[in-house]
């Protein structure tokens, strides 16, 4: 969920104060999501190497607005609890949407002239739509008219059709992202609770993953 900025302008000198500049604009846009509780993984680093431990939480009333990369409880209230096995069927017959809600930084609007912003890369499970961002506990008014937006296209307005979301282990994300689907009227809910870390763990297969967009170019448009 990170970002590398790199310096395109000549002059070593200019160089090496740009780019200093440059990552000190991207190391802001991670301290972010660090202050939130979702520090940056380390580059490439295996699921076992960036694993999250501690004792399994109770289920809160509220959605989860700190601490998102840390411990889940073992239910959501309404929701189906997924495992791997359940969410590999469901997604190998498509009896359930399984929908990706992993977050990562947005491009600073402010970033120096000179540099590019190179958004953290994410494989995820084949043929799932991503919504980046939509799993925070409060959501700016564009991001939920965002979330709900996408809801509606991707299940085609049938807010009985089995949707489910994952992030990666000890992510709130996909619990809070849930747990809104719920309160939106969604009949059938589940939630994946390992994510890809368990996927990938299964040995099944991923896939680099793509934003989903709300246009009819989407890869992940509802067909």
């Amino acid at each position: 969920m990170g970002g590398a900025v790199v310096e395109l302008d000549g002059g070593a000198g200019r160089a090496a104060r740009r780019a200093a500049l440059g990552l000190a604009v991207v190391g802001s846009a991670l301290l972010c999501l660090a202050g939130l509780g979702w520090p940056e993984p380390a580059a490439a680093a295996p699921a076992a190497e960036d694993a999250i431990t501690g004792p399994t939480p109770p289920e809160p009333s509220d959605y989860r607005m700190e601490g998102y990369r840390s411990p889940t409880p073992a239910t959501l209230a309404g929701a189906r609890v997924l495992d791997t096995a359940m969410a590999e069927a469901a997604w190998r017959d498509k009896s359930m949407l399984l929908i990706d809600v992993m977050p990562r930084p947005e491009k600073p609007a402010n970033l120096p002239a000179g540099t590019i912003w190179r958004d953290h890369a994410r494989d995820h499970i084949p043929g799932t739509p991503w919504l980046v961002n939509v799993g925070y506990g409060k959501l700016p008014p564009d991001m939920n008219r965002f979330f709900a937006d996408s809801l509606t296209a991707l299940t085609g307005g049938d807010k009985a059709k089995p949707i489910a979301f994952y992030c990666r282990a000890a992510c709130w994300m996909s619990w809070n992202a849930a747990k809104r689907a719920m309160e939106w009227g969604y009949s059938d809910v589940g939630w994946y609770p390992e994510g890809t870390d368990g996927w990938d763990a299964a040995r099944l297969p991923l896939e680099p993953a793509t934003p989903y967009r709300l246009d009819a170019t989407s890869p992940t448009a509802p067909q």
